[in-house]
């Protein structure tokens, strides 16, 4: 593939105008609004430690850790004694009835999250949980769980035992980041990380309601980065999400995490850089670019490499600390949305504590490709505080919501080209700890916008764990 040119090290210092390119009007609907309709108490004690700045309840990277499925709602944690559990709640319902699966986390270690997922084709829901470059440790329920919860009782018996594999299929014994994505044919697909931080590997496995299949890594680790400073050539892709909009294509920003500090100005900071972005139409098979170029095939030679043309959608060097798997939604026309965030060029060239230097100066930024093809960003105007992620969702007039760590809540209105961002709701009084988990899955179901929160603690003492509701416009 061709060699990308780098063009963060000239990018990184403009200052960010409110868009890339000219703002996309549309039809004048409701303005973004939230209304707090009600907090329900998951847990009183749930376990508490911070690790890697995040919580292990809490990470926004955790892929669903809500879930909402024909009218009830699900979510999982780690209770204070570190058993593994599930709650289910009708819609509306205060009251959470709550199940053990049989697992208690090994570590302290704050990527050691639960993930949920709900395979149509036999309505089972799917666990992945406690892995860090490691092993991990897989659940699921029986069939028809998922389409019967009047009818089925809620109770550990409903759960087969924990597993080390995937019903018998072992992926890797280097395995991070589980994320479950119902297909639009029914099929339940598994996306993963094969190897560690700097030197990894995207992969995806699926399972068909008989059994599942690996099919394979699709981003490549190799090949070399040259930023102004040094090269690297070992890397891993971090994604800030992968999902299917409403006519089955496959989306998934990234950002690259490079092995060789020599890539950045100071050694204190991170070397994540670029924001780059592929689709598949054939359910993760291929993967193409914005303009529609093949740069990838899943199990086969040819990868997703950094050296590939056409990726960035972007560009930013290694030295402003730009995050992680922060987030992503598509809108009603399959337009796909972001959330970046990083310490603008407007307060130097140079971060040397990536915590430090995004806590006082991070700001998050709203990326989307607009009806005609072209990139725009806009800055959300609220300083961070944190060095943490935020998320995004969009409501059904694709008003975007943007919630930042602690549960501040932003808005910007599709009407205005997202140029109108505001505050909406000042979580003052939740004391939550940063981070948070939203139900990206009840939004197009009732119009709820759920957020999950841990309640700040120190050291390891438990705390409360929270799902808020809001009601978006209607």
């Amino acid at each position: 593939m061709k060699r990308r040119t780098v063009l963060g090290a000239a990018l990184a210092g403009a200052v960010v105008t409110p868009a890339l390119g000219a703002a996309t009007a549309r039809a004048a609907g409701p303005g973004p609004s939230v209304s707090q309709t009600g907090t329900t108490l998951l847990d009183s004690q749930a376990i508490y430690f911070v690790s890697y700045d995040g919580l292990v309840n809490n990470n926004a990277f955790q892929k669903n850790g809500l879930l909402t499925y024909k009218g009830h709602q699900y979510a999982v944690w780690y209770t204070a004694d570190r058993n593994a559990v599930v709650g289910r709640r009708a819609l509306g319902s205060g009251t959470w009835s709550t199940v053990k699966v049989g697992h208690t986390l090994r570590y302290n270690d704050s990527h050691n999250v639960i993930s949920m997922g709900v395979s149509k084709v036999d309505g089972r829901l799917h666990l992945n949980m406690d892995s860090h470059s490691d092993g991990f440790t897989y659940v699921k329920s029986v069939a028809g769980l998922m389409d019967n919860p009047a009818g089925l009782s809620w109770t550990t018996s409903r759960f087969g035992a924990p597993q080390s594999t995937l019903d018998g299929l072992a992926l890797t014994s280097q395995f991070t980041y589980p994320q479950f994505l119902s297909t639009p044919d029914g099929k339940l697909q598994l996306s993963y990380r094969a190897g560690i931080s700097g030197n990894g590997r995207n992969a995806l496995a699926e399972y068909d309601g008989t059994s599942w299949t690996n099919l394979g890594e699709w981003s490549s680790s190799t090949g070399t980065y040259t930023s102004e400073h040094g090269s690297s050539t070992a890397r891993n892709m971090y994604l800030h999400g992968i999902d299917y909009d409403r006519n089955g294509r496959l989306h998934s920003f990234f950002t690259w995490r490079e092995q060789n500090g020599a890539v950045m100005c100071n050694g204190g900071g991170i070397t994540n850089h670029d924001t780059g972005y592929v689709y598949s139409d054939d359910r993760g098979r291929t993967w193409r670019t914005n303009a529609g170029t093949v740069v990838g095939t899943t199990g086969g030679s040819d990868k997703v490499a950094v050296t590939d043309s056409g990726l960035v959608v972007d560009p930013l060097n290694p030295d402003h600390s730009l995050m992680n798997q922060e987030s992503q939604f598509t809108d009603a026309a399959g337009r796909p949305h972001a959330i970046i965030s990083y310490v603008p060029g407007r307060f130097g060239q140079c971060t040397t504590n990536y915590v430090a230097d995004r806590t006082a100066n991070g700001r998050a930024f709203h990326v989307r490709r607009n009806a005609s093809g072209t990139w725009q960003k806009t800055e959300i105007p609220v300083a961070l505080g944190s060095s943490q992620r935020t998320k995004l969702a969009l409501d059904q007039y694709d008003n975007a919501y943007a919630i930042l760590p602690f549960g501040r809540i932003w808005g910007a209105s599709a009407a205005s080209g997202y140029t109108d961002w505001k505050s909406l709701f000042d979580p003052s009084g939740l004391n939550a700890f940063g981070e948070v988990v939203i139900d990206e899955t009840r939004i197009g179901q009732d119009n709820v916008l759920s957020v999950m929160y841990q309640v700040k603690s120190s050291g390891t003492t438990p705390s409360a764990l929270r799902v808020i509701d809001f009601a978006l416009p209607a």
